[in-house]
Parts: structure tokens; sequence; C-alpha cells
């Protein structure tokens, strides 16, 4: 399907502040990038680098008063989520270098802390797959949606205490319990079409079967229309923007997805 993607973001700079964003989506193995827009306002010097994961980032310095950013995006993304029951757990040996990362607790995933909890709801399942299948069902069951609830960032700890959160929660939940069994696991940040209400999401993938495949426990019936911007080993590194100064949240914040052919 063709989607187009676009999020616009306003802020009142009150110092001029230096900004790192992440708002430009790649093409890869699952979506083609066929046009972009990216406009600042002011128009400001940006100097664009990609990250250890392989993010488009753009660094600039923000001036004193409004302040504003738009993206957009046409993605070419699949109809349907590769769904592969049986694809299997690839051995620690076996793993590309690049995956080792995933496999190793960080800032909100700690997975040294759930291997006991995971060991029991994914007991007498196939490895690989299947394991992830059972977590995320766990996830669905037992962890409340709240998409309305953002705060401050909390851990995988702290969402399965208060057993609650928005998709960065659930997503941060259901990595550190794939880790906690070896199987490696990243967050992805980005647009869903038909996501409700319609905001920035976050789900997680997973590297069984020599590939990585989507989970999104948020979402009971997971079909296509994703739309990757950034990869990374939890929340921490795939802020959308991270700000160096006065602490501030944007004055607004609009995101749009709509799918505007059929392919």
């Amino acid at each position: 399907m063709l989607l187009y993607a676009s999020c616009d973001l306003k802020f009142d700079i009150v110092t001029p502040t230096p900004f790192v964003l992440m708002l430009r989506p790649r093409s890869g193995a699952n979506q083609w990038i066929s046009y972009e827009e990216y406009k600042i306002t002011p128009s400001v010097p940006v100097f664009e680098f990609t990250d250890i994961y392989g993010n488009l980032c753009q660094r600039l310095i923000a001036p004193v008063g409004n302040f504003s950013i738009h993206t957009a995006a046409k993605v070419t993304t699949a109809h349907t989520i590769d769904q592969v029951q049986g694809a299997p757990f690839v051995e620690i040996q076996n793993l590309p270098e690049s995956v080792l990362m995933y496999l190793l607790p960080s800032r909100y995933c700690e997975s040294d802390r759930f291997a006991q909890m995971t060991s029991e709801i994914i007991a007498n399942e196939l490895l690989g797959y299947n394991q992830v299948v059972a977590i995320t069902k766990w996830l669905q069951n037992n962890i409340s949606f709240e998409p309305n609830v953002s705060d401050a960032l909390v851990s995988a700890i702290e969402v399965n205490a208060r057993k609650y959160g928005v998709c960065r929660d659930l997503s941060h939940l259901g990595i550190a319990m794939c880790r906690s069994i070896s199987i490696p696991a990243r967050m992805v940040v980005g647009y869903l079409h038909g996501l409700e209400p319609m905001d920035l999401h976050a789900w997680f993938e997973v590297y069984v079967g020599d590939r990585w495949y989507l989970f999104d426990a948020t979402q009971t019936q997971v079909k296509g229309g994703y739309v990757a911007i950034g990869y990374g080993r939890d929340a921490a590194d795939v802020a959308i923007y991270n700000q160096f100064g006065p602490s501030l949240y944007p004055s607004s914040q609009y995101v749009r997805v709509e799918r505007i052919e059929n392919n």
C-alpha cells in the first residue's frame, strides 16, 4: 500500500537550543520512500548524519521564538505483516554481529530480571517465533494498553509492576522478555496506518529464522501499514527529537497517516 505520513511539531524556544532530530524514514527491506518533505521554520543550518543503528538524524540549533518542523513522506509498505509460525531460534554463535547488541540489557529493558517469569510463560513452545507469540499474547492479556497515559519514561520492570502503559511501555516489556531467553529484540518507532488515536507509534522486532519479524502487543490484529522511522535498543535510542537545554515539550504535535492509492 502507498501511504502519506506526516508529522508537524511546534516549539516555543526561550534560548538558542541544540536539537538532534530523527524524523526521516529511509528505504529498506519493508518500505520504499518515493517522496519526502522536510521544512524547518525559521530556516537554520541542518547537518545530517547516520547513527550507529542506521537511523537518519539531523542536528541544528533552534533560535529563540516560534520554531516548527514539518516532515512528510510517501511510503510504499506491505499490506500484511509476515507471520511465520515455527521460524526457528538462531543460536548465539550464528547471529550476525550487528544483531548481538540486541541481546543485552539496556536502560529501559532490564532483560536480566525477567528470565524466570518469561520461562514460565513460554513453557512448551517451540524455540523462536512461537515463543514470541506467547510473550505477545501474555502482554495483551496482562498489560493494559492506555494510549493517553504517557508520562515520564518507565522501564520494563515498572511496566510489569503497574500493569498498564503506552505503546513504548508494552514494547519495552516485550523486548526485555525476549532478550531474557536470548532472542534478539529491538524497538522501532514510526507511523501506523489506522492507529487510534493517531500519533507516532512504537512496536518491537525480534530476530528469529535469520531475519527480523514485527510484533505489536497494542494491536489485537496486526496488519500492514507500518512505517519505520528509527530502530534502537529502547526508547532512549529512538526519540524523534532530543533537545539539549531547557526541558520543553512541543506546544503542538500533529501526526497524519493516509492511504493515498491502492497498490
